[in-house]
């Protein structure tokens, strides 16, 4: 019989072990699975309150607790069980448990959630304790738990049963305490600095806002159909129109029809951002400000380790012209190039493989993400974008060629994306024709105009700065997460007979 076998036939053993005992619990005790149970404080709480409790020393504070029973030692007798905010032991004893309670005992297994009265004391060997006076079954756990120290060493099972993997593991039960931490970090570090939450529509009858495949869906009473979010950009620029504030901001998931890596979920969370009367300069002061703020609620410090690297969050990052960037790490001087013909030449010369059409910007993006991309580990803000592949920022005074745009990166990830926003709106609807043409050229025929945000900015948005940030990404580096599966509770996966 080979390990898999037995291990199915033992979980069945232990199943049907486990439906006699809820069976004979309740003709013995009734409702198995009460709607009405009140502790009196979490463990966390407990622990707490009693932290210099001195050894050896019993209270006269009775308490009321509830949790999983996470062991059981000696028949029961000692026990302990968890809540979300950690541990506690339970003691069941002759000497102060009573008969019918002990009477439990043998029906409890582990990965069984009871609720515990009973006197607080402190062990001689240093334990808080509950001595039990009265136990209380709330959820016969059917299935059993995986083994504790352990875990689960399947990651795809570890991504599917999430539920197991929290529960049996540590570090990613306080990877997703620390994910709410940060998303919470977020939203009040925007709302101190002045910022305004709203929430836009994830349902568009017109994508736009970036370019990615979107998901299609169909509504049955409007019969049209429609597209799961790409962006909120579009939108939050109308509220921007509208006068209602102007600092505006949203956390908000968006959801792209492409690829899954590690860094990559088709269901994703973003913060994006407007600023009236800044520019991106003042957005990158923004960012290292929200940085820093983060990384000390995280780690108590600017600078932490992601694998075997030290990430410095501390301010000021690195600014430097994506031109610039390039000619440091290969030589190639793009800004002397006048012609598109000449920067795919003197990329063919670097050993770089470009395709015919490419423009003189599209050549320095590709050159960019394949020699500079790889080398940036610290924080840095890459400037000066190509106006080729930055449809929506304003061109840099004096160099038409290129926009105040620019992307943060830290371990070689772009974590965010920020412009001068483009306020023209002549030339935005220049641009986003060509947009759309070069969809269409694509093959993205269903991709439309939106002709009400062109409306909307007809009517006038002020100067603006813009931001979007990957949330994900951010948390994977705060958290020391590998994927970004590790840091989103339930992430896409195939289906379990694929």
């Amino acid at each position: 019989m080979n390990d898999k076998t037995e291990t199915t036939a033992l979980s069945s053993d232990v199943t049907e072990v486990r439906a006699q005992k809820l069976k004979l619990l309740r003709e013995q005790i009734g409702d198995v699975y009460p709607a009405h149970f009140h502790r009196t404080m979490t463990n966390a709480e407990l622990a707490a309150k009693y932290e210099n409790l001195e050894l050896d020393t019993e209270t006269q504070d009775v308490v009321t607790v509830a949790g999983r029973v996470y062991s059981s030692r000696n028949s029961g007798m000692f026990m302990d069980i968890h809540d979300a905010s950690g541990k506690i032991q339970i003691f069941s004893h002759k000497d102060t448990t009573p008969e019918d309670a002990r009477a439990l005992l043998p029906m409890i297994d582990i990965g069984d959630i009871i609720g515990v009265t009973g006197v607080v004391r402190r062990t001689k060997r240093g334990e808080l304790t509950i001595n039990a006076q009265a136990i209380t079954m709330l959820t016969k756990s059917l299935l059993p738990m995986p083994e504790k120290w352990h875990g689960l060493s399947d990651i795809e099972l570890r991504y599917r049963k999430r539920h197991l993997d929290i529960m049996t593991n540590e570090e990613s039960k306080l990877r997703f305490q620390q994910r709410s931490k940060i998303v919470s970090g977020i939203r009040r570090f925007m709302e101190d600095d002045g910022f305004m939450e709203v929430e836009t529509p994830m349902l568009h009858s017109v994508y736009g806002g970036a370019t990615a495949e979107p998901f299609k869906t169909h509504h049955n009473t409007l019969k049209l159909d429609m597209y799961l979010r790409i962006a909120p950009e579009l939108y939050l620029k109308r509220t921007l129109v509208s006068g209602l504030t102007d600092k505006v901001f949203e956390i908000n998931r968006n959801f792209r029809n492409e690829g899954v890596s590690t860094r990559h979920n088709p269901e994703f969370t973003m913060m994006e951002c407007y600023w009236a009367y800044a520019d991106y300069e003042d957005i990158m002061d923004l960012v290292e400000r929200l940085f820093t703020k983060l990384a000390l609620s995280i780690h108590g410090s600017t600078e932490f380790m992601f694998g075997d690297k030290e990430i410095s969050f501390k301010g000021p990052f690195r600014r430097v012209p994506m031109p610039d960037a390039v000619k440091e790490a290969t030589g190639i001087d793009f800004l002397a190039m006048k012609t598109d013909e000449e920067a795919r030449a003197a990329a063919k010369a670097a050993g770089f493989e470009v395709e015919k059409d490419w423009t003189w910007g599209e050549c320095l993006a590709f050159v960019f993400e394949e020699k500079v991309e790889p080398t940036l580990i610290q924080p840095s803000h890459v400037t000066h974008f190509p106006k080729d592949i930055s449809p929506f920022a304003k061109e840099v005074p004096g160099e038409p060629r290129l926009v105040e745009r620019f992307e943060t990166y830290c371990n070689t990830w772009e974590l965010g994306n920020a412009f001068s926003e483009l306020n023209d709106p002549e030339e935005q609807r220049a641009r986003m024709v060509e947009q759309l043409e070069q969809a269409h050229a694509r093959g993205e025929k269903s991709k439309q105009l939106d002709d009400e945000f062109l409306d909307a900015i007809d009517q006038g948005m002020p100067p603006a700065g813009g931001l979007g940030i990957g949330v994900d990404r951010l948390i994977m580096l705060l958290t020391n997460a590998p994927s970004i599966r590790d840091i989103i509770l339930f992430p896409a996966r195939r289906n379990k007979a694929d």
